[in-house]
């Protein structure tokens, strides 16, 4: 068979053990159709495969598959060379709603994947800067808030050079069309549908009526620290740096690159309402 990939990293949760065990069985399928395979230095070690480990930063592979949940997908994106290659998920995680198929499903999406059987679908990211400051792009959201637990954060909204709103409140998440059914959803925001380029940016319990608002793609996006004198910047729920002294304002816009997901059957919507809106299947 001639397989469409030829080099593919396996990125896996190691604290579980189905999850390296399913690891061991698609490097053995894989490895015996040819494909070289690259693992996190971690779980080569726990698969005793030391001579196949290879930084993420450094798996400038055909494909990536991940062994667990969306918090291991944001993970690997945000640490994989850019461009991205496109990524087959696997369900390990609470809900998934990134992934594609379960453990038990993975071989037969592995076989289509290497047949060239699915479509892929890219998401857009957002490049984030605080002054000159570069971090890494997100996948989901940028979430700003005050390094002090219940301390209010005072901010100022600009779109385009242009002031357009000031907000107070435990805290703002800007977000993706992806990043739109995480954090952004919990906090009251909307679903964006993902043929639609924008952002929303939602505020965490605002003291203040202030709606979440949708933004498009297009617009440069920045939000200035007014108090307190300093805040946390956490992108994807992994990634965080600070806010403060001479870093007050951060700066979001739509990435230049974007992440993709191999899709095999189902669409968004059957996701959402499968695993997010009723995730114990009272209604489909």
């Amino acid at each position: 068979m001639t397989v469409l990939f030829k080099v593919v990293g396996l990125v896996a949760r190691i604290d579980q053990k189905e999850a390296v065990k399913l690891t061991k069985k698609l490097m053995t399928h894989m490895e015996d159709k040819g494909v070289s395979v690259f693992l996190e230095p971690s779980l080569a070690k726990r698969v005793k495969k030391i001579s196949s480990a290879l930084r993420l930063e450094e798996m400038k592979v055909d494909l990536i598959i991940t062994i667990g949940g969306d918090g291991t997908i944001l993970r690997t994106c945000l640490k994989i060379p850019k461009p991205e290659p496109p990524i087959l998920a696997i369900n390990m995680g609470e809900r998934g709603f990134l992934t594609e198929a379960t453990p038990e499903e993975a071989l037969d999406a592995v076989d289509n994947c290497l047949e060239g059987k699915f479509v892929l679908e890219r998401c857009t990211k957002l490049s984030t800067i605080i002054e000159e400051e570069k971090l890494p792009d997100a996948l989901n959201e940028v979430f700003i808030t005050s390094r002090t637990p219940a301390k209010l954060l005072h901010t100022r909204i600009w779109k385009d050079g242009v002031a357009v709103a000031e907000c107070r409140s435990d805290g703002i998440v800007v977000a993706s069309q992806v990043g739109s059914t995480g954090y952004s959803l919990s906090g009251g925001g909307p679903v964006l549908d993902p043929e639609l380029e924008a952002f929303v940016l939602t505020p965490i319990c605002p003291l203040t009526v202030f709606h979440p608002t949708v933004f498009s793609a297009k617009s440069t996006i920045s939000i200035e620290l007014l108090k307190p004198e300093k805040a946390t910047v956490v992108v994807d729920g992994h990634y965080q740096t600070e806010m403060g002294a001479n870093k007050k304002r951060i700066t979001i816009t739509k990435s230049e690159y974007n992440s993709s997901f191999v899709r095999l059957n189902g669409d968004f919507y059957s996701r959402l309402k499968v695993r997010l809106l009723f995730p114990r299947g009272e209604r489909v």
